[in-house]
């Protein structure tokens, strides 16, 4: 079996033998993104550079960063959906464009990998009113080999990537993007997978999604920016953003089109003493996302994140039961997922033990909750019982079907569909003008924080460390390590010396140095591992060092007084301050 790990490290140094330097991968709550909960992509956290900023580490780089996709946590049981999974990723900042991508992605898969050349497809975007055709992309394929019959042409839908799956007319402005080249792996019509799906009767296709095809590769040539007026200007850097899901690519290279099958979730799934079903899926792709997100600091909750992770491990918990494994021991669940990801640096410095307990606790809740809602059946709607009571819908259904109740399942489909639909408008409004736009209001929040933090230091004391932030531009929103409550004399204190700062007008300068020398000096970093050996430090004169990705003013008078507006608490030991510029 070709494993995971070696597919990973072979892609490093593939990229790495063509002038890229490898960088660390992000973590999974994204820092000054307010756009969406989690990195879902690889191209999250590179939006900076691909929109301009120049990375210390030069043009090529290439990573492999983690992710975990919410929307697709009812979709995994099949053979190839999971919620966390890793992008491999290689990345031209305006250096090398279709033409060496495009071969050198062909080399890596045919030699490296050893991939059949006749069970590779590809495509290629079709043009819309604004963006012809890409006939540069499909004449480089036919070129190195690749047949006509292999080469398929979509439209926006399909081939046309932006971040949260925008198309030209729904990328927010400012927002970049660019057509695609997607690469997919044939596992042959002798699996009988499309006879057997929902597309049977109709031509298969790469995007059939019946499982004979799956994507191993995208090739985003990002080279468009939304305009206020709705048309599409081009970047003044060409990007090329890949990303390869090493799941899949591990299936593809072990020619077997279920990714749990592959060495990055049997030994969870040996655990457990059961066979691969729908159900073991199922409790292997959902503890292996909750391990990782626990370990970047996501709590079980209500609310965002944390309302992700405990419907997670709720679903994961259900399934156990299920299978008379509800006393299995978690420690030994955790241990086994940490071995699969040894030869990374994921889970450096995790405290296993910390870990276990979340889950243990989350468990013993979700008992409580169970048997709460068990009392409430009859009482209260279906929707009632998931939304409010966590009551995973497989469950629903079945307690449903016991107690021999009537349930309407498309009435239950239409109030999920009301709530989504009412999450998603609260949500563009909750994130509405974010970091990402680059715009005149949210960089003077951003360098804000920076004197929050230095003033939070000086007035609080050195434990004050940042655990988050949200820019937006209407506020921003800082969460720090404190256990107490602020009184209103330490609250006046803090937002003066800001303002202080602000009045005094001082430089911000941006210098490149090595992190290790950067950290020794003093430098505060919010999750340092994710930055690279040379990376870049804000300092705003003697009051404020840190190291930063993000757009800043030139000087602290451009960003005018601000106001303390709610102080308020994020979790055992966090504190959050909102503020306002005023």
């Amino acid at each position: 079996m070709v494993s995971g790990n070696d597919i990973r490290q072979k892609y490093l140094r593939f990229f790495e033998k063509r002038g890229h330097k490898i960088i660390p991968s992000s973590p999974l709550v994204p820092e000054n993104d307010p756009t969406t909960l989690f990195t879902g992509s690889g191209m999250q956290p590179m939006i900076n550079y691909l929109l301009g900023a120049k990375h210390p580490l030069g043009t090529r780089l290439v990573d492999s960063q983690k992710c975990f996709r919410a929307q697709d946590i009812e979709e995994v049981g099949d053979n190839r959906h999971d919620t966390f999974f890793e992008m491999l990723g290689n990345w031209s900042l305006g250096d090398y464009f279709k033409k060496d991508q495009l071969a050198w992605f062909y080399e890596f898969l045919t030699v490296e990998l050893n991939l059949s050349k006749n069970r590779l497809y590809v495509s290629i975007f079709e043009g819309n009113d604004q963006i012809g055709r890409d006939i540069e992309s499909e004449q480089i394929w036919q070129n190195l080999g690749v047949s006509k019959d292999h080469i398929f042409a979509y439209g926006v839908k399909n081939n046309w990537w932006a971040r949260n799956g925008a198309v030209p007319d729904t990328m927010p402005v400012g927002e970049p993007g660019g057509p695609d080249s997607e690469v997919f792996y044939d596992f042959g019509t002798d699996l009988n997978l499309h006879e057997n799906s929902s597309w049977a009767g109709e031509v298969c296709h790469p995007n059939c999604n019946c499982g004979r095809f799956l994507e191993i590769g995208n090739s985003v040539f990002m080279q468009y920016q939304k305009q206020s007026d709705g048309s599409l200007k081009e970047l003044p850097q060409k990007n090329v953003d890949f990303g390869g899901g090493l799941e899949r690519l591990t299936a593809a290279a072990n020619n077997d089109p279920d990714i749990f099958k592959t060495d990055l979730f049997t030994p969870i799934i040996a655990s457990l003493g059961k066979e691969i079903n729908f159900s073991t899926r199922i409790i292997a792709d959902h503890f292996k996302a909750s391990v990782f997100l626990i370990s970047d600091g996501v709590l079980p909750g209500n609310k965002g994140q944390g309302y992700f992770l405990r419907r997670l491990l709720r679903r994961a918990i259900v399934k156990l039961q299920k299978l008379g494994l509800e006393n299995i021991n978690y420690f030994s669940l955790i241990k086994c997922i940490f071995q699969i990801y040894s030869q990374t640096s994921y889970f450096n410095n995790i405290d296993i033990n910390f870990i276990k307990s979340q889950i243990t606790e989350e468990s013993q809740k979700f008992q409580k909750t169970l048997n709460i809602g068990l009392k409430k059946l009859g009482t209260v709607s279906a929707f009632d019982l998931y939304q409010s009571y966590g009551f995973p819908l497989e469950v629903i259904e079945e307690l449903y079907q016991e107690k021999k109740l009537p349930f309407d399942k498309k009435l239950f489909d239409q109030e999920l569909q009301t709530h989504q639909n009412l999450s998603r408008t609260a949500s563009a409004g909750m994130f509405k003008g974010g970091l990402a736009d680059h715009s005149e209001v949210t960089t003077k929040y951003h360098t804000a924080t920076h004197l929050l933090h230095a003033s939070l230091r000086q007035i609080l004391g050195d434990h004050v460390q940042q655990k988050g932030s949200n820019i937006t531009a209407e506020r921003l929103r800082f969460d720090f390590s404190h256990p107490d409550k602020l009184s209103l004399d330490k609250l006046t204190q803090i937002e003066n010396l800001i303002n202080q700062k602000i009045s005094e007008n001082i430089p911000v300068t941006r210098i490149e140095m090595k992190k290790s020398e950067a950290l020794a000096q003093g430098a505060l970093a919010f999750f340092p591992e994710k930055y690279p050996d040379l990376t870049s430090v804000y300092k705003v004169g003697d009051f404020s060092k840190e190291l930063c990705g993000g757009p800043h003013v030139a000087s602290t008078g451009e960003i005018g007084r601000i106001k303390i507006v709610k102080e308020e608490s994020a979790g055992s030991g966090i504190r959050r301050i909102y503020a306002q510029l005023v």
